[in-house]
């Protein structure tokens, strides 16, 4: 099997693993947790709760964990995972020490609560293994002195876990295991800094566990500041081919730009990835979908890197219904839940092929991968069936129908504080200054990007005008703030 990460470059302090680990096939079966050098209490009491055999992520990253190395492993929601780290930590444990020896961060709240009861059924085997939830939205005060007693695992949000430590509260000189679950999510909710700072915090000596559904250049940053040669883990699951659904349309050159108008109003994609293969390309198309009425920006070299730092905050968090790029300003782009890609060119390249439609259809979601030909077009569809052993499926352009004819309109909108990392701005106290005094609900709030000078936030569209004037009319860090919405 071929590794599905991406090469990791070489690290300031050495360089990490020379190679992906993909597990043979043996090792993904479901084999037994009796096969884990684990003491016979822990295997009793995984029987007890009825783990009989290891899911694969579990089968393939446990032995490597239980060695006391550092690992990056790509695990979806429901894979397993959770099993996967805990038991690596609470084989490291020493149960006498009320010392905290091992931190887990999670991107959310509910996602830590859910974590923390599911190592307290697993330290089941071991009498008296405190485990505390430390995350925002409840008081500090009752944490603090929850820490006093002492704990021996810490589970929690990367902002609170901030706090705790720049208080004093949270002291990690004992700590074992440091593990990052679901690394993605929290980078795409702008928590690097924070996790930054949780990770300088504990001994370099500790070893550490990444879990990640994608692999973002977020996630190599943080391997390669934060991790010890990891070994890497990679399962087959992760992104299926069946899982992306390829169609083909014969076009005329002439019907070409109109045509991808009819395959959004037809298939509706909440957010779509469209390749052209020339700069040009990408101007005429954004001109015809803005005058059909569509939500859409253009990435290309000629923006500078605000603009694009701006234009791709707006389609990640759902702001902007469609992305028009070429392959190469689209280099190293890795957007969490793209529901298709477009190529309004065919590549002559079966290789960027791939890469392309690979954008869609991740971790374990389905994807539409919609390619428009042109007669003279053939040459290069059939290079691309021959090179990847597929039998292109011809649709036909014209038999299209738009059943639904409402605008296809993005969930979201986004909002620019003119304020950062550099006024010490994070992605907590926007989400207080629009829950608390403001009123809004949690669910109401998307993605929060904190940048250097701008914080970005999504908000739901029939919210937007609202939270502008709120946002403008309250504070933030107990200061005034400049706010304006984007609008493509």
């Amino acid at each position: 099997m071929k590794s599905t990460l991406p090469p990791l470059p070489d690290a300031e302090s050495g360089p990490l693993s020379d190679a992906t680990f993909v597990p043979p096939p043996s090792a993904v079966v479901a084999a037994p947790f009796d096969q884990l050098p684990l003491p016979a209490p822990v295997i009793a009491n995984l029987a007890r709760l009825g783990y009989h055999a290891m899911t694969p992520i579990q089968a393939a990253s446990l032995p490597v964990a239980l060695a006391g190395h550092d690992l990056i492993a790509q695990a979806k929601t429901g894979s397993g995972k959770t099993a996967a780290f805990a038991l690596a930590l609470l084989d490291r444990l020493n149960p006498r020490s009320f010392a905290v020896q091992a931190l887990v961060l999670c991107p959310t709240r509910e996602l830590a609560e859910q974590v923390t009861q599911e190592i307290r059924r697993l330290a089941r085997a071991e009498e008296n293994i405190k485990i505390l939830s430390l995350c925002g939205g409840t008081p500090i005060r009752p944490q603090a002195d929850s820490l006093e007693h002492g704990a021996h695992i810490v589970v929690g949000t990367p902002g609170r876990l901030m706090d705790h430590i720049s208080r004093g509260s949270l002291k990690l000189d004992a700590l074992l295991t440091l593990v990052l679950d679901e690394a993605d999510r929290m980078l795409d909710m702008g928590f690097f800094d924070d996790i930054a700072y949780v990770a300088k915090a504990c001994p370099k000596e500790r070893q550490t566990l990444l879990f990640s559904a994608t692999y973002p250049e977020g996630v190599v940053r943080l391997a390669r500041q934060f991790m010890r040669q990891p070994q890497e883990i990679s399962l087959p699951e992760q992104h299926a081919a069946e899982t992306i659904r390829q169609r083909f349309y014969e076009v005329t050159p002439e019907q070409r730009l109109h045509a991808v108008g009819l395959l959004l109003r037809h298939y509706r994609p909440e957010s779509t990835l469209a390749f052209c293969n020339t700069k040009q390309q990408c101007r005429d198309l954004i001109d015809v979908l803005h005058a059909e009425g569509f939500h859409v920006l253009a990435l290309h070299g000629e923006l500078d890197q605000r603009d694009r730092d701006q234009v791709l905050v707006q389609f990640a968090n759902r702001s902007c219904s469609v992305l028009v790029a070429t392959d190469v300003a689209a280099r190293g782009l890795d957007i969490a839940r793209l529901e298709a890609v477009i190529n309004v060119d065919v590549t002559p390249d079966p290789e960027v092929h791939v890469h392309r439609i690979g954008r869609t259809g991740r971790a374990g979601e389905e994807g539409w991968a919609l390619s428009l030909a042109s007669p003279h077009d053939m040459n290069r569809v059939s290079n691309l069936a021959r090179a990847h052993g597929f039998e292109p499926r011809w649709e036909s352009i014209d038999a299209l129908q738009a059943e639904d004819r409402t605008p296809l309109v993005p969930p979201m909108v986004t909002l620019q504080i003119l304020g950062g990392r550099k006024d010490k701005i994070r992605p907590g106290d926007v989400l207080g200054a629009l829950t608390g005094e403001a009123g809004f609900a949690a669910s109401q709030i998307g993605k929060i990007n904190v940048n250097e000078q701008s914080t970005y936030v999504a908000v739901e569209r029939s919210i937007a005008r609202k939270a502008l004037k709120r946002l403008g009319d309250g504070k933030i860090k107990g200061r005034k703030v400049r706010v304006r919405l984007l609008d493509e």
